[in-house]
Order: C-alpha cells, then structure tokens, then sequence
C-alpha cells in the first residue's frame, strides 16, 4: 500500500510549533515511506479564514523544507460535501436538533450533577412532526448530528497501540450548524476518503473524535486510515504549553528569534521519542532513522533553552558556501571564509557575525584595568615581527610566558578585553589573524 498523509492547518493563525510538530512528523514519515504528502487548508470557516494566515502558513512549510505533493482548500469542496451529506440523511446517520446552546448547557450541567457522562440524550430523533413544526414556527433552525452506532470502536494505533471505545459512551457530534455550513468533523473524513489518505497523524487530544470519525468513515464506505495520536508538548518544567510558548509562531522562530529551520526540525523530529535530540544539518537522517514505535505516550518537555543549544550546534558546523549568500542582506558583503571559520564557534544566532565583524572591523570598547597597560605595552613590543600564521599566537604567548610572571587568566584576560572589548569570544589564535598585525598593535596600546 502506498502511504499517503496529509497536514491540514486552518488559516485562522499562523503556523505554530505544536502544529509544526505534527507537520513535521507527518512529512518524514510520508518521505520515510517514499510516500504522497497533502497540504489540505481547512478553510470551512469562511469568517475566520485568511489568505494572508494561508499564505504565511506555506512560507512557514517552505522555509522548514516541508514540500508536499499535492494541495487542497476545503472551501472549493462544499458540493462534495453537501452530496455525501444529503446521502447520510438518507441512510438515517444524520438527524435535526432544535435545542439552543442554553437549552443543550443546562442539560449538561443536569447530568453532571447526576454524575453521568454529559453526552447528548438523542432527543432529536424522538421528535414529532408537531413539535418540529411548532420550533420552526418560532424561527429555530436545526443543528444536524452524525448518528453514532452503540458499537465497539477499535484501532490499532502506531504510537498509543490498542485503542477501544464504545459508541453509547460518546456524544453524538454535531456536523453541521443551524446555519447549514459543516463542522471540521465530517469534512474532514470525506476529504481523507477521496483524497485516499492512509495514515492520520494528529494530537491526542483527537482521540476521541477519532473515534467519532471511524464510524464516519464507515458509515460513507471507505476505507479507515491508520491512526498515529502524538502526545502534546508541555514547558520545560513538565507543566502545561504557557500562552506564550504555545504561541510561538515559526514566522516569529524564522524573523524574531533569527533561527536555522533545522534547529526546529531537529528537536521537533524527535521530540517525545526515545531517539537522542540532535543537531541535525540535513533531512536524510531524520527520514531514514524515522520509526512511530519510537514515540512514547508519555508527555515531552519543549525547552527554547533546547531550540537555541541546537541552532548554534548547527551553524558551528555550517559551511561558508551554506551561508556566504545570506550576508549581503545583513550589509557583510566583504565577509570571507576565514573570518567565518574563525568566528562561527562563538554564534548563537547567525545574526551574532554582524557584532563580531564590528569587533573586527570597528572600533572596540576600552575596557582595559589601569593595572593591565604596561602589560599589554609588553604584549605590543613582543608580537612577531614575521609573516603571520597558524604558529603565530603561540609564539607570541611562549614570548610573553618567558618575559612575564602572568599565567592563566591574568596571561590571556587583558589581551582578550583589549583586542575585542569583551570578556568573551573568538579564538584568540584565530582573531589576531583576522586583524593582522597593526590592528593587534594599535589595540594593545589604545
């Protein structure tokens, strides 16, 4: 059989990272299996859908890598689904309700206090003629309901294993609103059937639609896909996605945080498997090691501190022709390779190399101690006089070792602050070449 899935974002928002997620996994497991890979945009809801979120959604894919094979808007499929939907009314699977959403609240909150399961009590199909006609008299229009079978419901899923449930446990869910236009639940299905999907990754917080939707399924005549429920992500300190990480937009993680793709595609690949997180510069590994028995059921953590350890993973092993094109938008048009070698291992954020080529380029902060001067004066009149190299800077240190009593940080320190302004940076072996003799003079005694 060959696999086909699909990743199905409503335009209502941008893409965000629990989303991403299960594009992610979906896509590697589509490619895995040299498989078929939809983009469906699930646009039923024409007042909250946006073209601008749709269009920032396909950027959000393309700039992670995620190609797909085929794409689909749902809203140029409503004859479809008004076909199969007059077709389950006929066959008895979808049946009116006339109660308000005040009237369908207290019922809840009735069986509640009862300590029974709030699930709807099918009292629309006890309905009389007399009394339909008496609610549309006062103006109701009806809300449709998918007709459950109070059958066993089973599913052999590819990460929570052996799933069952049973059709009088679950409320029959409402598929079409009082104002004719279909919920999520049944366009969904019919879509899965005719595009001929056979594997559905979502969250589990799906479970039980699923359920809902494997009747649904079989109540058209088709065939029901595999199912593959990932856990949902909490915080770092296992506790539940705040606002604000939940909310973290691959838009933001591209332009705001300044971030690889990769650094996002390598922890979410992995996440919540029992694979090691890595940093990972290229998809192939991801979609050959990928496997659905390695995900787990229990809840991983996402950590941003994770996401940024893995994006300067991935730029210290970033080669110059990888990212040589993307300086001129930073106005670092004359950045060469041996700069870059020289000061990758110190980025966080490839945005990092615009403060170090100022370091290199421009003038630096004075932060030298008073007690430092005649060492750093020292320093100047011990650099090499010859062409410089590799060998350089240890022959300048064993110099300064051999006519000074400094050692350890008191040796490097003041060279360090005095050449770059800072505590911390490049290697020192690898700056002095980049600024070359004078400039390493003139620092030492500025």
């Amino acid at each position: 059989m060959s696999v086909k899935v699909r990743f199905a974002p409503s335009p209502t928002g941008e893409l965000h990272v629990g989303n991403a997620r299960t594009a992610i996994v979906s896509w590697l497991f589509a490619r895995h299996c040299d498989g078929h890979f939809l983009l469906r945009i699930d646009d039923t809801d024409q007042e909250r859908s946006k073209i601008e979120y749709e269009k920032i959604i396909e950027e959000s894919l393309e700039w992670l890598g995620l190609n797909w094979d085929e794409k689909a808007n749902q809203k140029d499929r409503m004859d479809r689904y008004t076909e199969v939907i007059e077709q389950l009314k006929k066959d008895g699977r979808l049946y009116a309700c006339y109660e308000t959403p005040e009237e369908l609240g207290l019922k809840r909150k009735t069986q509640l206090s009862r300590g029974l399961p709030p699930t709807y009590d099918r009292a629309g199909l006890e309905l009389t003629e007399k009394q339909i006609k008496a609610y549309e008299d006062e103006g109701r229009k009806p809300h449709w309901r998918f007709k459950l079978n109070h059958t066993p419901i089973e599913w052999e899923d590819r990460i929570r294993g052996a799933v069952q449930f049973h059709g009088q446990d679950l409320s029959d869910p409402v598929v079409l609103r009082e104002d004719g236009s279909p919920l999520y639940h049944l366009c969904s299905v019919i879509d899965d059937a005719d595009f001929g999907i056979t594997h559905v990754v979502r969250g589990e917080d799906h479970v039980s639609n699923t359920a809902t939707h494997v009747q649904m399924f079989e109540a058209i005549g088709d065939h029901v896909p595999e199912f593959a429920h990932l856990a949902l992500i909490s915080d770092a300190e296992g506790g539940k996605l705040s606002k604000r990480l939940g909310s973290l937009s691959v838009r933001s993680i591209r332009e705001e945080e300044g971030l690889e793709p990769m650094a996002l595609i390598s922890l979410m690949a992995r996440l919540g498997s029992s694979e090691p997180i890595e940093a990972f510069n290229e998809m192939k590994p991801l979609i050959e090691s990928f496997d659905f028995a390695k995900f787990s059921r229990s809840t991983p953590k996402f950590d941003t501190e994770e996401l940024l350890r893995l994006n300067a993973k991935i730029l210290h092993e970033t080669s110059f022709e990888d990212v040589k094109d993307r300086f001129s938008a930073m106005g670092l048009d004359q950045v060469e390779e041996s700069f870059w070698l020289a000061v990758r291992p110190n980025l966080e954020r490839l945005s990092n190399i615009q403060d170090w080529w100022k370091v290199t380029n421009g003038p630096v902060a004075n932060i030298i101690e008073e007690e430092d001067k005649d060492y750093l004066e020292q320093a100047a009149n011990l650099l090499p006089e010859s062409s410089w190299g590799q060998d350089t800077w240890n022959s300048w240190i064993s110099s300064l070792k051999e006519n000074t009593d400094r050692k350890g940080k008191g040796l490097f320190m003041p060279l360090r602050k005095a050449l770059t302004g800072m505590e911390h940076g490049p290697e020192l072996p690898d700056l002095i070449l980049l600024l070359g003799p004078e400039k390493v003079k003139e620092r030492l005694r500025s």
